[in-house]
């Protein structure tokens, strides 16, 4: 059973209604209790960070994630919700995130390194290119998915990142995870074929954590 994490801030609809179409079984909750008890957790989110995590560290959610991750059971973070597992942001002024992953999340400055200036948020298909290992990736081809950011995720540790997209040149982390923590900066619900097939397999994981108890 998935938890999705409600801290008023998530694209609760989509997210569920593409956990439907697998036929996953999932619920959503505010509470901290409720939540322990998930096979696996999945944070969305859409809106600023500073905000997100204002609404996680008020309600105790914050807290609650972290002892999660630290008891092993995956955790995926999508959009916005995976920017939340990094370790701070910029966006409007410097926020620390919940720590999961190493790095800092920045705004796309608008112009490349040549002059030239591009669209932010950055909105539409890019294709996927795999760059490390994740067990979201299995049996999948390197498939177009869906953005729509202003915000992505820098690090200096390349074992974080399994898979980018190119935008202007600027290799934008995807998909990012280590040990349990997982995270696809786009939307897979919006993804067509390859977003349901990640999707898929991350409740795989939540499948096989059930039976491991």
């Amino acid at each position: 059973m998935i938890g999705i994490v409600d801290y008023g801030m998530g694209n609760l609809f989509s997210v569920s209604k593409a956990l439907e179409r697998l036929a996953t079984p999932y619920f959503i909750s505010q509470y901290s209790e409720n939540l322990k008890k998930a096979d696996a957790l999945l944070v969305p989110g859409v809106g600023s960070f500073r905000d997100a995590m204002a609404a996680l560290n008020r309600t105790g959610l914050a807290e609650t994630i972290r002892e999660y991750a630290a008891t092993g059971k995956p955790i995926l973070g999508i959009c916005l919700g995976m920017q939340l597992l990094f370790e701070e942001s910029t966006e409007n002024g410097l926020t620390p995130g919940l720590g999961l992953l190493p790095g800092k999340v920045e705004r796309f400055s608008g112009t490349t390194s040549e002059g030239e200036t591009y669209k932010v948020p950055h909105m539409g298909w890019n294709k996927l290119r795999f760059t490390g290992d994740s067990p979201l990736l299995e049996s999948i081809d390197e498939g177009y998915v869906y953005f729509v950011h202003s915000y992505y995720a820098k690090t200096s540790e390349p074992d974080v990142l399994a898979a980018v997209g190119d935008y202007f040149g600027i290799e934008v982390p995807a998909i990012v995870g280590r040990g349990n923590i997982h995270g696809m900066q786009f939307h897979p619900e919006k993804s067509s074929s390859t977003g349901m097939e990640l999707l898929r397999n991350f409740a795989k994981l939540a499948e096989e954590r059930k039976v491991e108890k």
